[in-house]
């Protein structure tokens, strides 16, 4: 086992990792730029170095500056949490290359799924259903229209190396493919340096399911259930809860047997999520994240797991300590992301927290590096923290998070809770009844 791992991350991910860590009797160190010298994860680290200034692109996604701090303090690993240089395979190879052990997945796996295209092609190999659509890149006007006329519109066009939406449009016809294809086009370069762009049958009225995987990368696999995370606002998650509403235990025991076989087969290693969209019983893969999600603590909830302790103990050589037998569903867990924003536009609202009381009780969940006094940087991503519960079934996970909605206060910056507290007055939310677009003409018919 490890003494000492290095957190190459912020905020409450940060503290996530450092609160596995300590249970585990393992040092801490963690890095930070210059705005974040006062912040919570570095206070509850062992030790802590800066590394850069302001900027992520000096400090938090420079490799050598991380590396550099590992060896100035000893630290044995890194993890990497999410975003940032979470799922960087050259940086993965960087740390072999220094006798670092990275807490994921190997550099190749990354780089395998980092790509849209050959992670759909190796899925594919793999018997994952995967949505109808180009064999691969799309280079030209006249092969898109091609692709398009053969699955039937609409079509969706992607980038290749795309996230977040970027790099993504919808063709409703003929007329409106070669616009979209170049502005996707355009937009993927920009955004990624890349233009390669790859069409799909876009899907009407679909949920988006992801599948929780973890492999020790030996060959042995296991999936803890499901996440419903279709509650998004301009591709970004708003809403998760795990079991999904609309999945049956059958359809979940068949695509998570599917999903764990796949990443037994490549031996991938760590926590990894596989993400679908599911519509009429079917499920159509899109892409995998190969790193431990945002929304991971809906699935500790339910089953009972330490994800973070089990990424610790296979990077370090030892085994799971669980065998897919040993996996099951206890009752509901939904989460909420708050994020320092300005309703109703999400206008970033960085600024000095006032006060901060987190909401407790049996079944709730804060994970928030807030605290009285602390003043939140406009550098960086405005999610400040995650509100998770857990009931027995789902009207008591819902209960339970309108009662710490109710409790948790956040003064001086606004943030999302005002829209959280809305939709939980929603039948379509009250019964699980929402498609990915839910949540946007939601928002479009009460913007005023």
């Amino acid at each position: 086992m490890f003494d000492k791992i290095l957190i190459a991350n912020r905020g409450e991910i940060a503290l996530r990792v450092i609160r596995a860590c300590r249970e585990m009797g393992i040092q801490t160190v963690a890095v930070h730029s210059v705005a974040d010298a006062d912040a919570m994860h570095v206070r509850m680290a062992d030790e802590s170095v800066c590394i850069g200034p302001n900027p992520s692109s000096d400090s938090y996604l420079n490799p050598a500056a991380v590396i550099a701090a590992c060896e100035i303090t000893g630290a044995q690993a890194v993890h990497p949490g999410y975003g940032f240089l979470s799922e960087n395979a050259n940086f993965v190879q960087m740390l072999e290359d220094h006798d670092i052990t990275f807490i994921g997945p190997r550099a190749e796996h990354i780089r395998i799924m980092g790509d849209k295209i050959t992670a759909k092609d190796t899925m594919k190999a793999l018997g994952v259903p995967c949505v109808p659509g180009s064999e691969g890149g799309v280079d030209d006007v006249e092969e898109a229209k091609r692709v398009a006329a053969e699955i039937g519109y609409p079509v969706i066009i992607k980038a290749t190396a795309g996230g977040g939406g970027r790099g993504m449009k919808v063709a409703q016809n003929e007329k409106g493919l070669e616009v979209a294809f170049r502005t996707a086009r355009s937009e993927a370069k920009a955004a990624f340096g890349n233009p390669d762009v790859y069409i799909e049958k876009y899907l009407q009225k679909p949920r988006h399911i992801e599948i929780q995987v973890f492999g020790d990368g030996k060959g042995r696999a296991v999936h803890l259930g499901e996440r419903d995370c279709s509650l998004q606002r301009r591709h970004q998650k708003v809403l998760e809860e795990a079991p999904g509403p609309a999945i049956s235990p059958e359809e979940r025991a068949r695509i998570g047997a599917i999903c764990a076989d796949a990443v037994a087969k490549i031996q991938y290693a760590g926590a990894g999520t596989i993400e679908f969209l599911y519509e009429d019983g079917e499920f159509y893969f899109i892409e995998m994240n190969t790193r431990l999600q945002v929304e991971h603590p809906v699935t500790e909830a339910i089953f009972g797991v330490d994800l973070v302790r089990q990424q610790i103990l296979v990077a370090s050589g030892q085994e799971m300590e669980f065998q897919q037998e040993d996996l099951s569903i206890r009752g509901h867990a939904i989460e909420v992301r708050i994020n320092a924003e300005k309703l109703p536009g999400f206008t970033p609202c960085p600024g000095r927290i006032n006060q901060y009381h987190a909401p407790g009780g049996l079944g709730v969940r804060m994970d928030s590096a807030l605290y009285d006094g602390y003043s939140i940087p406009p550098y960086y991503d405005s999610l400040i923290g995650k509100l998770i519960v857990h009931g027995r079934d789902r009207d008591e996970a819902l209960a339970r998070l309108n009662r710490a909605l109710g409790e948790l206060i956040i003064d001086g910056v606004d943030t999302t809770i005002p829209l959280f507290r809305a939709l939980l007055q929603e039948p379509d939310i009250q019964q699980g009844n929402y498609s990915i677009h839910w949540l946007e003409r939601w928002l479009e018919q009460h913007a005023n």
